[in-house]
């Protein structure tokens, strides 16, 4: 007999229930237990959300649930978890169980799971979500505490759970200060990609190089830690955020080589009014030159566009203008070109799309140095977490000069933070 499903009707499985079982890590069977509030923190790999989304799909293929997936900000399901809960539908064969629809995915038991942002909520219109079994927060870091408070007494029903997965930033974080009070009927894990048995091959040279090299960064990537010395950031003047450029936009392409084992980067960016968008890049560790062309044919139209590059590698500039990119020329640098092109950066709202995880890695950690003795913060750029920033600033190399160097706004030293 069919299930029904808010008018519609899915043929009821064939499949029991009792042969849902799939292989949890050892490091996440403590969320196995019913808790009221459960959490997922660490480093880039750990499975946070692969473990949350399909927990997500075997509830719902089981029983009638209602989930609602969350971030702080989503203007395009394209970026939220349902592409993740969909492939994990797809692994564990549950098609059969599931009506994919575009906005929401319905279940044969006629619950339903649908994706939304919290900043859009307001305390009646989040009053939709109060018989709801599930809330899920991915992103979790970027919560504010505005939506978090909104959001805990408003999932309310009997035996309903709220998830969060994020890689923490700040221990001042909402979602961090609120799991460090150990809330009643709570449990929090700190996961990371050791704790994943299937830890892509993809991610293993990124993660190797970091720990050779950055100690600083795996920590803080890999391993899950909370940003070190975050009073040195150079940049604080920037979000994630989802969006689509419009038509008729210029773009503007900055390039940085690597060498040997370092990566070769591709930034693409686009000014708008005192809004810097960058909503593609291009990272490679260890490419070699006959690979670069394929490299850079990952940021879209980037073979139309005009690409400043490091001027250090001439004969890499030479063999891409001889491979496709004519419109590749060398950046003029000169005396201060780095601090004058962070300043300039740093005049700006930097909107990063979230698929540019390299370059919101080093937004994150690019600092400047400090005093060993005294630990204050010094009028000098750390030499590190720079390929992609290094990027960018070729990339409005252009913009800045014809600007006029009178024009710039004074260099921002950490002391003053920028909003």
């Amino acid at each position: 007999m069919p299930v029904q499903t808010a008018g519609r009707s899915l043929p009821a499985s064939k499949t029991s229930s009792s042969t849902l079982r799939v292989e949890v890590p050892r490091a996440f069977k403590p969320l196995l237990d019913p808790y009221r509030y459960k959490g997922a923190k660490g480093g880039r790999g750990s499975a946070k959300s692969h473990f949350f989304a399909e927990r997500l799909v075997l509830k719902a293929a089981t029983e009638k649930t209602d989930a609602v997936c969350i971030r702080e900000v989503q203007k395009d399901l394209r970026f939220s978890a349902k592409k993740l809960i969909e492939l994990k539908i797809q692994a564990n064969n549950l098609g059969s169980r599931f009506e994919v629809q575009e906005r929401e995915i319905w279940s044969e038991h006629g619950g339903v799971i649908i994706f939304q942002g919290m900043q859009n909520h307001t305390s009646d219109s989040i009053k939709s979500l109060e018989g709801y079994d599930v809330a899920w927060v991915e992103e979790a870091q970027s919560l504010s505490q505005r939506s978090l408070d909104l959001l805990r007494p408003t999932i309310r029903k009997d035996g309903s759970e709220l998830w969060f997965s994020w890689n923490p930033d700040q221990e001042t974080d909402p979602v961090d200060a609120f799991f460090e009070g150990v809330p009643p009927d709570s449990k929090l894990i700190h996961v990371t990609y050791r704790d994943n048995p299937w830890f892509p091959e993809v991610l293993q040279m990124e993660m190797e190089y970091d720990r050779a090299r950055d100690p600083d960064k795996f920590a803080h990537v890999w391993l899950g830690e909370y940003q070190r010395h975050s009073e040195a950031r150079a940049f604080r003047n920037w979000t994630v955020e989802e969006f689509e450029r419009p038509v008729g936009t210029v773009f503007r392409l900055g390039a940085d080589w690597g060498y040997a084992v370092d990566p070769s980067v591709l930034v693409r960016c686009s000014i708008d009014g005192n809004r810097l968008y960058v909503d593609h890049e291009a990272y490679m560790i260890g490419c070699e030159i006959m690979q670069l062309p394929e490299l850079f044919d990952r940021v879209p139209e980037s073979r139309k566009w005009f690409i400043t590059a490091d001027s250090a590698r001439p004969e890499t500039i030479s063999h891409m203008q001889r491979n496709g990119f004519p419109k590749i020329n060398a950046a003029i640098k000169g005396a201060r070109s780095l601090e004058e092109g962070v300043a300039f950066l740093q005049s700006f709202d930097i909107v990063v799309h979230p698929r540019c995880t390299h370059v919101i890695d080093e937004l994150t950690l690019y600092s400047y140095k400090q005093d060993p003795l005294t630990e204050k913060v010094l009028p000098v750029l750390e030499d590190k977490h720079n390929h992609c920033i290094d990027a960018l600033r070729y990339a409005c190399e252009g913009a800045r000069r014809n600007a006029g160097m009178h024009k710039l706004p004074p260099i921002r030293y950490p002391n003053r933070r920028v909003i």
